[in-house]
C-alpha cells in the first residue's frame, strides 16, 4: 500500500470541457472518450456554451474540469493563470457564407470604417463566449469597420446554419473544422457562397496565432469546380488545455489519443502534423514537450495502461533509490566486518596488556581476581557476532583467552616471573 502511494497513480475519471452540444467538439470528445474508455479510464464530457466558459472552468482551481478543447486567441496569456497547452491538435478555419446573388469582392472592402456589404444585412457572429464570436469580432475590429449600426446576431452554429439556409439572415462567420458537419452543409449548398481572404498574410501579420491555409481550385468540389480558383483561408487551432495539476499519466493519455485521432491525414493537415506547437500562447506542459521529442514510453506496447504506469512510476522511484543504495549495500557487509574485526582487535589487545601486566607485576593472593578479568575478556568475547569470514580470528580469540586462563592456573605465569 505505501509503494503504491509514493507512485502516484493516475486518477480513473476526468472530466473534459467541450462546447456546445451538438457541435464539432462534442463529436471530437466522444472519439476521446472512447479512446480512454479502451485504457480503463472514464473521461466525462461536459458540454459548455464555449471557449470563454472553458477557460473560466479550468482556471478555476475548484471546479472538476481539467481539460478543454479551446481555439487559439481566446485565452489571454497574462490574465490566464492555472493552465498549460498540450499542443494544437487541428484546424479550424473562419467560413464567411452568405447567401443570394453572387457580391462583387469590392464591396466587402472596408472604406473608413464603412463597408458596402455589411451595411444592411443580418449577420451572425456566433454566441458570445464562443471560439467564432471571438474570431469573427477579432477579425471585424484589425479590418477597421464601423460596428454601431450592424445588424449582428450571436447564434449558436446549428441555428445559424438553419437561419441562413432559411433566409432569415444574410450571412454567417463559423469557425469550424473542414469535416464538421456544419461547415459541410454550407459548402454542398449551391445557393450559398463563401468569401476568401484575398489579404490572409495581412489578417496574420495583425493576427499572429493565424495561420493560413491554401485551397486549390476544384478542391471542395471538382464536379462543380468550387472554389473557381485556388483560395486562401485564415485559421486558428484547437487547442488542448489542461488544468496545470493534471497528473502526468493523463496528459501522456491525452497525447497519445491527440496523435491517434488528430494526428490522422486530413483535408488540411498532413498524417503526424498534429499535436504540435503551432501557436503556443500558453505555457507548454513539460509533459508534452518531452511527448514531442520521445512519445510515451515504449512499455505501454506490452503492458495495459495501468500496469504500465505503475511499473513506470516504480521504475521513476526506485532507480535514484538503488543508484545511492547500492554503493551503500556494497559498503555495509566490509562495514560490518570491519567493526567486528576492530573489536576482536580491541580484545586482543586487552588480553596482551592483560598478559604483561601478570608478567611483570604478578600476585598470588589476586588468583581469583585475575581469572574473573578472564571471565570478563571470554564474555566480552561471546557478545560478538561475528561472520564466516573472520571465525577463525574469533576462535584463536578465545583459544587465546584459555591459554592464559590454563597458564594462570598452572603457575606457569609465576614461574616465568621467578626466572625472569
Amino acid at each position: 500500500m505505501g509503494i503504491w502511494w509514493y507512485a502516484d497513480p493516475p486518477p480513473r475519471h476526468v472530466i473534459l470541457a467541450t462546447g456546445l452540444s451538438g457541435g464539432s467538439y462534442e463529436a471530437l470528445g466522444k472519439k476521446y472518450a472512447d479512446f480512454f474508455a479502451k485504457k480503463g479510464v472514464t473521461l466525462e464530457l461536459m458540454p459548455t456554451n464555449g471557449a470563454q466558459e472553458n477557460l473560466s472552468r479550468l482556471s478555476d482551481r475548484n471546479d472538476p474540469v481539467q481539460a478543454a478543447f479551446v481555439q487559439a486567441g481566446v485565452a489571454h496569456p497574462k490574465t490566464t493563470t492555472g493552465i498549460q497547452s498540450l499542443g494544437a491538435i487541428g484546424y479550424d478555419p473562419t467560413w464567411f457564407f452568405y447567401r443570394g446573388a453572387e457580391v462583387n469582392r469590392a464591396d466587402f472592402e472596408v472604406i473608413q470604417g464603412h463597408s458596402k456589404y455589411f451595411a444592411n444585412r443580418k449577420i451572425s457572429v456566433g454566441v458570445e463566449g464562443s471560439g467564432t464570436h471571438a474570431q469573427a469580432m477579432r477579425i471585424l475590429k484589425v479590418s477597421g469597420l464601423d460596428r454601431t449600426n450592424l445588424q449582428l446576431l450571436e447564434l449558436p452554429g446549428d441555428q445559424a446554419v438553419k437561419a441562413l439556409k432559411g433566409g432569415e439572415i444574410d450571412a454567417a462567420f463559423i469557425v469550424d473544422a473542414f469535416e464538421a458537419p456544419n461547415i459541410q452543409a454550407l459548402l454542398t449548398d449551391p445557393t450559398l457562397h463563401l468569401i476568401t481572404f484575398r489579404r490572409a498574410e495581412a489578417f496574420a501579420k495583425l493576427i499572429p496565432y493565424l495561420q493560413i491555409l491554401k485551397v486549390p481550385e476544384g478542391s471542395f468540389s471538382l464536379e462543380q469546380n468550387f472554389p473557381n480558383e485556388d483560395i486562401k483561408l485564415v485559421a486558428t487551432t484547437t487547442n488542448l488545455l489542461i488544468d496545470d495539476r493534471m497528473h502526468p499519466a493523463i496528459q501522456f493519455l491525452f497525447l497519445e489519443a491527440a496523435r491517434e485521432i488528430n494526428g490522422r491525414e486530413s483535408f488540411f493537415t498532413k498524417k503526424g502534423e498534429l499535436p504540435s506547437f503551432k501557436d503556443s500562447l500558453l505555457p507548454e506542459s513539460p509533459v508534452a514537450i518531452h511527448y514531442e521529442k520521445n512519445r510515451y514510453p515504449l512499455i505501454t506496447s506490452y503492458f495495459p495502461f495501468w500496469l504500465a504506469e505503475l511499473i513506470n512510476r516504480l521504475i521513476f522511484i526506485l532507480l535514484p533509490f538503488l543508484v545511492v543504495a547500492y554503493p551503500a549495500l556494497q559498503v555495509l557487509p566490509s562495514f560490518r566486518t570491519r567493526r567486528m574485526y576492530n573489536k576482536i582487535n580491541r580484545l586482543y589487545g586487552e588480553l596482551k596488556a592483560f598478559e604483561q601486566e601478570l608478567l611483570t607485576n604478578f600476585d598470588q593472593s589476586k588468583q581469583d581476581e585475575y581469572l574473573k578479568r578472564l571471565d570478563l575478556f571470554e564474555y566480552q568475547a561471546l557478545n560478538i557476532n561475528v561472520s564466516k569470514r573472520l571465525a577463525s580470528d574469533y576462535y584463536a580469540l578465545r583459544t587465546s583467552i584459555d591459554y592464559v586462563r590454563s597458564c594462570l592456573n598452572r603457575g606457569a605465569l609465576l614461574s616465568v616471573r621467578r626466572w625472569g
